[in-house]
């Protein structure tokens, strides 16, 4: 029987499986995508898990990543909490009160991913909806300059 690539001894091999599985995009393996980043011991491997889940639905990996939150397993809540800071929008705004009580975690790596992950579902917060001008007291709609083309 074939062993599954993302559990291969071979960092490389894990890292290609990564990699495929986010280019095809399949919401079929985001149970194998999400169990495997509890336990990957290798950075790039755990970083490539995580753009993978990014290239899925959220609708299948934001249920999968909210779960990992309570696990016993560090690794599994930091790297939940990290996927879920990079996939954002209105699919992980949904878990931001279970990402506000990991910010108090006694492990401190989850802590400050829970902190990064706050900040960055705020600032999807604050982004949606018409974009804002930088400019105080514009109102950020499309201005022309007189005799600009």
């Amino acid at each position: 029987m074939a062993q599954n690539p993302l559990d291969h001894t071979n960092p490389s091999i894990r890292l290609r499986a990564a990699l495929d599985a986010g280019s095809v995009a399949d919401a079929a393996v985001a149970a194998a995508l999400v169990a495997r980043c509890a336990v990957e011991p290798d950075f790039f491997v755990r970083d490539m898990l995580t753009w993978a889940l990014t290239r899925l639905p959220a609708a299948a990996t934001v249920p999968l990543l909210r779960a990992e939150l309570t696990s016993p397993v560090a690794q599994a809540r930091s790297q939940a909490l990290h996927s879920l800071s990079k996939i954002g929008g209105a699919g992980a705004a949904g878990a931001r009160p279970a990402v506000l009580g990991l910010v108090a975690d006694a492990d401190d790596e989850v802590a400050k991913a829970a902190w990064r992950t706050v900040v960055a579902l705020a600032a999807d917060r604050r982004s949606s909806g018409p974009p804002r001008s930088p400019w105080p007291g514009s109102s950020g709609a499309a201005t022309r300059r007189p005799g600009a083309a």
